[in-house]
């Protein structure tokens, strides 16, 4: 059963990028893209996915506001939130909102998927 994968940031290359590289991997299959946390929220709440990948600074509340939408639309969706910044201030706001893990964009690939195996662990 592959694991469902919704990704939310407001960089269309980001997203483009983030979905190419998911929808390459085995096992995996993203359900949605969006570019703001309004998207998110219905994409969450019509495909239910496994896991959101939340940008942390898209314009509209950003990935705080998406994160606590998605809860309650798709209570069961574990949410990543993708950030440039690895400040302890926006990672914990990130963990109140809902995030099950955090991941400072710019790294490899696999820390992705291995964030992803962890939190559905």
């Amino acid at each position: 059963m592959s694991v469902r994968v919704l990704i939310a940031d407001d960089d269309p290359s980001m997203r483009g990028a983030l979905g190419d590289m998911l929808s390459s991997e085995p096992g995996y299959l993203v359900v949605g893209l969006a570019a703001d946390p309004e998207s998110a929220i219905e994409l969450a709440g019509t495909h239910r996915p496994d896991v959101a990948i939340l940008d942390v600074k898209m314009p509209g509340g950003g990935g705080m506001r998406a994160a606590e939408g998605i809860r309650t639309a798709s209570p069961a969706t574990r949410i990543v939130a993708l950030s440039a910044w690895d400040d302890r201030e926006t990672m914990t706001r990130m963990r109140r909102a809902g995030a099950c893990g955090y991941l400072v964009k710019g790294g490899a690939p696999d820390d992705l998927i291995e964030l992803i195996e962890r939190i559905r662990a």
